[in-house]
């Protein structure tokens, strides 16, 4: 539904160039919520708005629906027409509302419907509508400054919808909320992705916020998409920065000769009692350096960094133990010049 490719984006100022976009390659897929992570300056924010072209990019091109905006942002009448025409049919919802606070509830889910031309009987029905979806039918003659934060974001949202897109953007949509509040409203974009089948591509730089709603994820680095793919493949990766991020769990080894593995459950593994069983099979005692677990998904994920006496090669066995229990184990700590993979090949024999 929306492809980037080698998008960069150059900012030029008193003779110096930013360069916040350097080559991003994204691929979000028709019906899924796509989350777009990273710190403060990491290209987050030009990429979202590079996808609707409010930002136009320097090289690259963006295709939303099968459609190559970039191919339409040359100037003219036909060409800008062309790209309101493309835009009509992308949402966005921004982080401080962005309502007119002059204009009613109402009135302000109307403004992208008059731009579009539809009659007054045709925008009253619209945004009464989008308001029961959203959860505010009552709030229709309210002003924005009547409202509260959340009440103010659900509005945008509703505004968002007006045109019928087909994906709706966010850029930091939650983050100027209470937990509670954003909460809520990470619930509406699910329910709004699963009701009207949306694709929602979504900015933030909170974790929780990946792990709640997204179906795939991108961490970004300097105006580079380092890691990318869905949550599950993340989680399942090793050394993958996202999964770490999002199950940060900790903990450092008590000792010298002492080797300590990140093990990452999911799925029916999750639910079995797989670290008690490998240490009644081998006799081992097993410290818990640290764990985290939560539902992505649906579905209980969780990581934990054991640690267990000795040294890693004599450690192969158990190590291979959890593997063959459709764990992802990652050898966090290795006291061994040997290659890791070696010496586990090695103890399989």
């Amino acid at each position: 539904m929306i492809t980037t490719t080698g998008l960069t984006k150059v900012y030029r100022s008193r003779g110096r160039e930013v360069t916040a976009l350097d080559g991003v390659d994204l691929h979000v897929r028709e019906g899924e919520v796509y989350g777009v992570v990273g710190q403060s300056g990491a290209g987050k924010s030009t990429l979202i708005r590079c996808v609707n072209l409010l930002e136009r990019p320097t090289s690259g091109t963006v295709t939303v629906a099968g459609q190559d905006l970039t191919a339409l942002a040359g100037r003219g009448l036909r060409a800008g027409a062309a790209l309101r025409e493309a835009r009509s049919h992308i949402g966005m919802v921004f982080q401080h509302f962005n309502l007119l606070s002059s204009r009613t509830v109402q009135s302000n889910i109307e403004l992208p419907l008059e731009i579009l031309g539809l009659s007054g009987q045709e925008r009253r029905r619209k945004a009464l509508d989008l308001l029961d979806l959203v959860g505010l039918a009552d709030k229709a003659k309210a002003y924005p400054g009547q409202l509260s934060g959340g009440q103010k974001q659900r509005v945008g949202i509703a505004r968002a919808l007006a045109g019928d897109p087909k994906v709706l953007l966010s850029d930091e949509s939650t983050s100027a909320l209470d937990p509670e509040t954003t909460r809520s409203i990470l619930q509406l974009l699910r329910d709004l992705n699963q009701q009207l089948g949306l694709t929602v591509l979504l900015i933030t730089h909170e974790m929780d916020v990946v792990k709640t709603i997204c179906d795939s994820a991108a961490l970004m680095k300097g105006g580079r998409v380092v890691e990318s793919g869905t949550v599950a493949e993340l989680l399942a990766t090793p050394g993958s920065e996202l999964a770490a991020e999002l199950f940060p769990v900790g903990g450092e080894p008590s000792g010298p000769d002492r080797t300590v593995v990140d093990v990452t459950f999911h799925g029916e593994a999750a639910t079995q009692p797989v670290i008690s069983q490998l240490s009644r099979t081998y006799n081992v005692d097993i410290s818990i350096l640290g764990a985290a677990m939560d539902t992505v998904g649906g579905k209980q994920v969780g990581r934990m960094r054991i640690e267990l006496p000795g040294r890693f090669e004599e450690n192969v066995v158990p190590i291979g133990f959890l593997r063959e229990q459709g764990l992802q184990v990652d050898v966090a700590d290795v006291h061994t010049p040997a290659p890791a993979d070696a010496l586990l090949k090695e103890g399989a024999k």
